[in-house]
């Protein structure tokens, strides 16, 4: 059986994940990342495993955050894609760094959702845009995810748009409701106020490093 955030089960499935896994939905990943008031060059994607969801989008340079070290190597050796460990909770990366942040079809398995969303936020430089794809608890095929997910002793933590939309309000972030259905995406705009200071490439005395 398998708690919340258990990295076991992601370990175990990985070699199977992308044979059994869809294709992510570039077009509404793109909506989402058009609410960025600024270009978007540098991308995480956080929760990112295998690189399912790096690999439906063009253009920014990606890297791929997740703490199940296997699905980080499918991600390097099968997509040829950036990979860090790291938790979505206490993420190594210094303030302002990046352009966007993505969370696809796993913020549900996250043990802190309040924390990512913050890292998140304090990560984006203003004018970047958070985006999260999610499965609706309340819409039919969500609900059968649900029962599925606790079915085999996940104890996912699933948010309707309307609710998650509020926790990036309380973090500080502009939120859009991007489309609804049992997958939907949600929006945040980090505030343009403040100074931009995601520049270099440099690891810090607080062992965070700024991408560049």
């Amino acid at each position: 059986m398998h708690g919340l955030g258990d990295v076991r089960f992601f370990d175990l499935t990985a070699p199977l994940y992308d044979r059994v896994m869809p294709p992510a939905n570039g077009e509404a990943l793109a909506a989402g990342l058009d609410h960025a008031t600024r270009p978007i060059d540098r991308l995480l994607d956080v929760g990112g495993g295998s690189g399912r969801a790096a690999a439906a989008l063009t253009g920014p340079d990606i890297t791929v955050v997740d703490v199940s070290l296997e699905m980080l190597a499918r991600a390097r050796d099968a997509r040829g894609l950036s990979g860090v460990a790291g938790d979505a909770g206490r993420l190594p990366f210094r303030d302002g760094t990046v352009d966007a942040v993505t969370i696809v079809d796993a913020f549900h398995h996250l043990p802190d959702q309040e924390a990512a969303i913050r890292e998140a936020a304090r990560m984006l430089a203003p004018g970047g845009a958070l985006v999260i794809r999610e499965f609706d608890p309340e819409h039919p095929l969500g609900r059968a995810v649900v029962a599925a997910e606790h079915a085999i002793g996940m104890a996912s933590r699933f948010r309707t748009p309307s609710d998650l939309a509020a926790a990036f309000d309380n973090a500080g972030l502009d939120p859009r409701i991007v489309d609804r259905g049992f997958g939907y995406t949600v929006a945040g705009v980090a505030n343009l106020s403040g100074a931009d200071d995601a520049n270099g490439a440099a690891v810090g005395a607080d062992g965070k490093t700024d991408l560049g």
